[in-house]
């Protein structure tokens, strides 16, 4: 169900594409349509919905529990900026400029608590033996760009990344390296 309180930014549309990026109210309007007939009239298609409250995201962030990680789809014509920003947001705003949490306990939530639960050993860890996913980055500069207008802005303060022990960033930029894998829990494994 549609709620007409709610802000929605076409992410794609297959019969609209060139409404991507733009707001659902102002497409109804242009169309001299109803929000709901504009919605349908763009299906199939894809959105952000603007309905998070701030200070539940950070209650749930910082309870003992949860981990942190992103939803985004790479595939979208105009995607959710956490696409390219959540962990850099992370670090940058809820660690360093809030103080929700401590980098380690952020770090923690990204990597060895999510590597835990999901069953996926050898990862989120740094061990001997244990696959090489590392990130290098200045926790005093890391900050995500990324936004509703400018979505696939690239975060700042992250110098090298490697996953599988490959280096995938560098300081030229992208070294063209795809070493990632599709990994599942072993314990699923049929």
């Amino acid at each position: 169900r549609l709620r007409q309180d709610v802000p929605v930014q076409i992410t794609w549309s297959i019969p609209h594409p060139e409404h991507a990026g733009r707001d659902l109210d102002d497409v109804a309007r242009e169309w001299g349509m109803t929000r709901k007939a504009t919605a349908e009239k763009l299906l199939p298609a894809g959105a952000i919905y603007f309905q998070m409250d701030e200070a539940d995201v950070r209650r749930i962030m910082a309870h003992p529990r949860s981990m942190i990680g992103s939803d985004g789809i790479p595939h979208d014509a105009v995607p959710h900026p956490r696409l390219w920003g959540t962990f850099p947001r992370v670090l940058g705003h809820y660690v360093r400029e809030v103080g929700l949490f401590t980098l380690e306990t952020a770090i923690h939530k990204m990597t060895g608590r999510t590597a835990a639960v999901f069953g996926l050993p050898g990862r989120g860890t740094i061990r001997p033996g244990n696959f090489a996913d590392l990130v290098l980055f200045d926790p005093a500069t890391v900050v995500d760009r990324a936004t509703y207008a400018k979505p696939t802005l690239t975060s700042l303060g992250i110098q090298q990344v490697w996953a599988n022990g490959e280096r995938t960033l560098g300081e030229g930029g992208l070294t063209g390296a795809a070493p990632g894998r599709f990994i599942s829990n072993p314990r699923l494994a049929a």
